[in-house]
């Protein structure tokens, strides 16, 4: 499986107290969560200023932007391949990563079904794929956690294609669930009009289709080819094995 990866990167969010919640909360994925546990109204209250709404709550705006600042993407100059670093990057960059996103995106999905449900375009089920999708990707992550990376940093054995094996097929079953989230949320992209929490569910959702195609893509092309003895080669044929979904093939 080969997944399809960006090829454009987006212009750099550069964060600032004089720009508003809902600005911050779109632009920045993770930043709502933020701004739910200090009570900072980034939707019906969207327009105001960081500066503005954290002044009126007493709030450390260099606290406040210290902590937003925190979730900014910074990427490593080259992906490490030695098995033991690179699952070291997997497990913080991806594994870690993955377990923060899902809550808060849920709560916004059930949010904008319940308030939008009249909505031609309300993303009806969302959040209980969501759910189903974070259920499934904890219980794979803890397979690898537990079982399978103790094994490939040992320098693995004879019996390590098993459990490769099956995780490519679970990542097939996440490709598959990829699809269904692109799409219920039509390709991450919010209807004309939508208010602050739908579009930062969705921008939110287009950051974790990326980190999961990535995710998988470092697994399956980088590290596990290093435990798997090499595939005879084979004339060219139009039908291959299944992938993830995100191929595009």
């Amino acid at each position: 499986m080969n997944a399809r990866l960006p090829t454009t990167q987006p212009l750099a969010f550069v964060l600032g107290a004089d720009q508003t919640l809902g600005q911050i909360a779109v632009q920045l994925p993770g930043a709502t969560a933020v701004f739910r546990r200090f009570k900072l109204d980034f939707c019906c209250g969207g327009q105001v200023s960081l500066a503005l709404s954290a002044q009126a709550k007493g709030l450390d705006v260099a606290a406040l932007l210290a902590e937003l600042g925190a979730l900014q993407r910074t990427e490593p100059a080259a992906t490490p391949s030695d098995p033991s670093a690179l699952i070291d990057h997997i497990l913080e960059r991806y594994h870690a990563v993955h377990r923060a996103q899902f809550p808060e995106l849920v709560r916004m999905a059930r949010r904008v079904e319940a308030v939008h449900r009249e909505h031609p375009q309300v993303p009806a089920g969302l959040a209980e794929l969501l759910e189903a999708m974070e259920e499934d990707l904890l219980g794979h992550m803890q397979k690898e956690e537990a079982i399978l990376f103790p094994m490939l940093k040992a320098g693995g054995n004879p019996f390590v294609t098993q459990p490769l094996h099956m995780m490519r097929v679970e990542h097939i079953h996440h490709g598959a669930m990829l699809e269904r989230l692109a799409e219920l949320s039509h390709n991450a992209t919010a209807p004309q009009g939508a208010c602050n929490t739908w579009r930062a569910l969705y921008a939110g959702i287009a950051q974790l289709q990326d980190d999961l195609v990535q995710h998988i893509h470092l697994e399956n092309n980088l590290l596990f080819t290093q435990f798997e003895a090499p595939q005879p080669a084979t004339t060219p044929t139009t039908s291959h094995a299944p992938c993830c979904g995100s191929c595009g093939g």
